[in-house]
């Protein structure tokens, strides 16, 4: 198991098994936050305990999401999808800078153009220690 927490620690995250590849997005929103994210289903392999406050993210996508951070230290845990799956589960992510580097530096990074395309980009081999360190 994984775990992130905010700099306070008043606020974590917990995500169960192998996260598989983080996600760097270039949308208006992740480029600001400077998060990485790992995916999941809400009450699956993912979670986020303490208090939380949160903003929503609408616009041009089809997809509102909601962001949800620590209200004290403002650290972004994770987002929240707003629109619930076909299969009636509700698409999460929860940041990984917030996890110790040593239990994420070796993941692979996918890039994801959030701003123009809406598409994913080619790899390039990185994994989050290339980020970081």
């Amino acid at each position: 198991m994984m775990i992130g927490s905010c700099h306070c620690g008043k606020a974590h995250w917990t995500l169960e098994g192998d996260p598989g590849s983080i996600t760097a997005c270039n949308c208006t929103l992740c480029r600001r936050y400077g998060t990485l994210w790992a995916y999941d289903y809400e009450g699956e392999r993912v979670a986020v305990s303490g208090p939380t406050a949160s903003y929503t993210r609408s616009g041009r996508d089809k997809s509102p999401l909601e962001i949800l951070f620590c209200p004290a230290c403002a650290c972004v845990l994770a987002w929240r999808g707003l629109v619930l799956e076909s299969d009636g589960r509700r698409r999460m992510a929860v940041n990984v800078r917030l996890a110790p580097p040593e239990a994420v530096e070796d993941l692979a990074i996918d890039h994801f153009d959030g701003l123009v395309t809406f598409t994913d980009l080619p790899s390039t081999g990185r994994c989050v220690r290339d980020l970081w360190f």
